[in-house]
């Protein structure tokens, strides 16, 4: 069972899951395209040493299945979830780190995109609270819906 769930009260409805956006896998597809190119140096024979084009394709096959399995178990672990009540935030899988929030006690929500996450539908959201918030949560799909969910009453 999620802790979405199993921390949901009694009559407590979800209002909007929030997701992470596929660019947390930028890193793993950005060593799969550089093997990828490494490997069609090898395939289109420029007079290279092929041993060396090898261990460097395979050195990056390796970068991306390490990159990539790191960026799932993040996708994997995270979860966000605005509710009619609150707002919760949970991260981790042994060590688990939740932040939860009551919507009488949100002030105010803030969106931050770069050009990058504009284009691609990306950015981080700062929920700020009366007296403290909750942390950054980065590289969330879709922010300004989620903006919109937490603050629409």
């Amino acid at each position: 069972m999620s802790y979405l769930k199993a921390s949901l009260q009694q009559d407590e409805k979800i209002v909007m899951i929030g997701k992470l956006h596929w660019i947390i896998y930028g890193r793993a597809i950005l060593f799969l395209v550089l093997g990828a190119a490494v490997l069609w140096v090898e395939y289109a024979q420029f007079n290279s040493n092929k041993l060396v084009i090898q261990a460097t394709a395979a050195v990056l096959g390796a970068l991306f299945l390490v990159s990539f399995l790191h960026a799932w178990f993040i996708h994997w672990t995270t979860e966000l979830a605005v509710t009619d009540r609150r707002v919760i935030y949970k991260r981790g899988f042994i060590t688990r780190h939740t932040a939860e929030m009551n919507m009488e006690k949100i002030e105010s929500v803030d969106v931050d995109q770069s050009v990058l996450g504009r284009m691609l539908g990306y950015g981080t959201i700062h929920v700020l609270g009366t007296g403290q918030g909750i942390e950054h949560l980065p590289r969330i799909a879709h922010p300004i819906e989620l903006r919109n969910a937490i603050t629409a009453k």
